[in-house]
């Protein structure tokens, strides 16, 4: 392994960010204020390093997770879960219950009631009237919400007062606290958005210079680069802020973030650390940081494009569903590119205790977790499926045709060492099996960003297969299953937005996701839940390849960091500190 490759390389010069002005200070000071001067730096400021750098700080508007992150740094929502799935309040004052009087019996209707006396970060009065015109701004179909599905179930949200806001579902809703809570509740000011709810909704300025009501409020963004808070005076619990300053570094890789933590002690922490078990280990012995680590509900998978990438509509949109995949929309395709994937060699080589294979696409919490699902590396049996329905090799080439369409595929994901790896084992074995396999790889702030205009998102989809993590964010994986819904496909008549980005669309899936928005009756939803994520490893709609952990590096001089599976890493940086001494 080099030294410094080059990615490291882009790391090393993202870090000199910090270093350099430093060093220019040092040499106009005495050795003694020099030191001193150094250790308040490293005190005040915060350094997180995204080797997966954000582009954008609206929730609301992207599926990264890297950009929701750093929204969470100065975003809120009205509360979320802690690691015990147990609901913690933030701009509320209570959590709703049938006994406080906030949930109706039915299930129909919640009324939050809000901590009094909250101000935006530029000293605006924070009311109820945010929450309501959030919910307006996500729910306008021109804005192209990323989040939109989750608030579908609502019938209105009023703001009764400055500090009560109700929600009134359409029917009754089990799922009640799936909306303002969590990863996708955070709450938008509405007088920096009020005149962007519509087509100009990524024009807003607020996007990038966002204003919130956490510990920290944005001073600098320049998006795929760094982000720079300082310590939000209007915050309601101002004094216990760790930090002055928090600079967000993006760029590099996962190897060059774990080292800036765990060995060279050059950042705080670092997001993602998606490494061989083998590098990880090695990195974590160097005792500046540790890794942290926490079982959670993400799901490596691969993708498959219902939809062919390779035609054009007349207005030029590719993976379109006016023309369907030309070997994918045969189920038996799909399961045996399913069964020529080695999730056992590559949960063990690859991602060691951090991971475990699996063949679900619902893995947490576990009463959900499906007992009917297995998963086998076999191809073989891959090849003969392949030969009975059609799909041989005729012309002697090496690679499988059938009526003139030769199967080759382009498989993408983004830019990523153990990715690449995972990628370059599952190509190995469909290359066995007679398929012609172009792997592309995409930088994670183009891949992950949303941008309508860019052709190489996750959204667009202009390729075969793609892989990432998701998962559910919420306990209650309603929401997390409504990726597969037919309304939630991405287009260019809706701007890409929607999480549906294989295009799959079956009525009998979307049935059963309905039945599970409104049946309040425990054991018969956990049913419901099941049987949807058996219909898609079933189908082979999704393939899960390995259930892994939330793996970041922690400085050991960072104190009050807390992972929970509900929530975004930053989710409780207003407790974080310096420890002392």
């Amino acid at each position: 392994m080099p030294i410094l490759s080059q990615k490291s390389a882009t790391t090393f010069f993202h870090l000199a960010f910090w270093v350099f002005p430093l060093t220019l200070s040092i040499a106009a000071c005495n050795p003694t204020e020099n030191q001193t001067a150094t250790q308040s730096a490293n005190t005040d400021t915060l350094k997180l390093l995204y080797w997966q750098a954000p582009t954008i700080l609206n929730p609301h508007l992207s599926t990264g997770l890297k950009d929701v992150e750093a929204s969470r740094i100065t975003l809120e929502p009205l509360a979320s879960f802690d690691n015990d799935g147990e609901m913690v309040p933030f701009l509320a004052a209570e959590i709703p219950s049938i006994e406080n009087g906030g949930l109706s019996e039915d299930r129909k209707s919640v009324t939050w009631k809000l901590k009094p006396e909250l101000k935006w970060s530029d000293g605006t009065p924070f009311t109820a009237e945010d929450v309501a015109f959030t919910y307006d701004f996500i729910s306008t179909p021109e804005v192209g919400a990323t989040t939109a599905g989750i608030y579908e179930l609502i019938e209105t949200v009023e703001a009764i007062d400055p500090t009560t806001v109700k929600i009134t579902f359409k029917k009754p809703n089990p799922a009640w606290f799936a909306v303002f809570v969590g990863t996708e509740g955070m709450i938008l000011p509405k007088h920096k958005f009020a005149a962007y709810r519509g087509a100009k909704a990524r024009e807003a300025p607020a996007n990038l210079m966002a204003v919130g009501t956490g510990p920290y409020r944005v001073v600098t963004f320049k998006p795929g680069d760094v982000v720079v808070y300082e310590a939000n005076p209007e915050f309601r619990e101002a004094e216990k802020v760790g930090f002055k300053r928090v600079e967000l570094k993006g760029g590099g890789d996962a190897t060059s973030a774990a080292r800036a933590v765990m060995q060279t002690g050059d950042a705080d922490f670092a997001y993602n650390l998606q490494l061989e078990a083998p590098v990880l280990k090695e990195l974590s012995e160097a005792g500046k940081g540790r890794v942290a680590s926490i079982s959670n509900s993400q799901v490596e998978r691969v993708l498959i494009n219902f939809t062919d990438p390779n035609r054009e509509t007349a207005e030029g949109e590719r993976s379109s569903l006016q023309f369907p995949h030309p070997f994918f929309s045969e189920v038996e395709v799909r399961q045996a590119f399913n069964l020529a994937i080695a999730r056992d060699e590559i949960a063990q080589q690859l991602y060691g205790s951090m991971g475990n294979p699996t063949a679900n696409f619902l893995v947490a919490p576990q009463q959900f977790v499906s007992p009917n699902t297995r998963y086998e590396f076999n191809p073989e049996k891959a090849a003969t499926l392949l030969d009975d329905a059609g799909w041989k090799d005729t012309d002697g080439n090496g690679i499988r045709d059938k009526n003139g369409v030769e199967m080759r595929i382009i498989f993408q994901t983004s830019v990523n060492p153990l990715r690449q790896k995972t990628q370059e084992i599952i190509k190995q074995a469909l290359t066995k099996i007679g398929v012609a396999v172009e792997l592309k790889s995409i930088d994670p702030s183009v891949f992950f960003s949303s941008d309508p205009a860019s052709r190489d998102t996750t959204e667009r989809f202009e390729a075969d297969l793609q892989m990432f993590t998701t998962g559910n964010t919420n306990p209650d994986p309603v929401s997390y299953l409504q990726t597969y819904i037919c309304n939630s496909i991405p287009q260019k008549k809706n701007n890409w937005s929607g999480d549906n980005v294989s295009r799959y669309c079956n009525p009998e899936y979307d049935a059963l996701w309905q039945q599970s928005t409104e049946e309040l009756d425990p054991q018969k939803r956990q049913a419901l839940f099941i049987q949807m994520n058996d219909l898609l490893v079933n189908q082979a709609v999704v393939l899960p390849i390995v259930d892994r952990q939330e793996t970041v590096g922690v400085s050991n001089s960072l104190d009050g960091f807390e992972l929970t599976p509900w929530d975004l890493n930053t989710w409780k940086i207003a407790q974080w500190k310096r420890k002392e001494g």
